[in-house]
This record gives C-alpha cells, sequence and structure tokens, in this order.
C-alpha cells in the first residue's frame, strides 16, 4: 500500500538512526516500527505490582493488653492518670 506519511522531526531522526544501525530501508525500518507499536498498543495493558509494606517487629506490648483502656492509661501515665 502506498501513502504519504507527515512525520515529526524527533520521530523521523529516531527511524533515520535506526535505519542506519540495522543497515536497512527506511520503508522496512518504519513497517518494523509501527508492527512493534501496534503490537503494544492492542495489548492489555500491564498492571503494576502491588505494593506490599514491609513488616518491621516493633517488641512486645508493653501494657499486657490494650483491650482495656483504663490498665493502658495505668501503665502509660502512672496510676493518677485520673
Amino acid at each position: 500500500m502506498r501513502t504519504t506519511l507527515t512525520l515529526d522531526d524527533d520521530v523521523a531522526a529516531r527511524l533515520e538512526r535506526l535505519r542506519k544501525q540495522a543497515k536497512t530501508s527506511f520503508k522496512e525500518i518504519v513497517n518494523q516500527a509501527l508492527r512493534q507499536g501496534l503490537r503494544e498498543m492492542a495489548a492489555p495493558p500491564k498492571l503494576p505490582k502491588p505494593y506490599k509494606t514491609p513488616s518491621v517487629d516493633l517488641g512486645r506490648c508493653l501494657p499486657g493488653s490494650i483491650d482495656d483502656v483504663a490498665e493502658v492509661l495505668a501503665v502509660a501515665e502512672g496510676e493518677d492518670f485520673r
């Protein structure tokens, strides 16, 4: 298929560099770039790996049980917290 294609300057420069490296025709390098780009565009998006918060050992809990707020305050602030 024959068509006219207007390329941005930066795209044309990259294609020209790739053409020189591959020692191939401009037509071939444009077709390769289009094939690869179209494959990537058609592929489902890659989901980022979920972040996992690293765990840290903070040592034992100073009050015996934190279920009893009065006991925790007594340990943290002394018996005169009331």
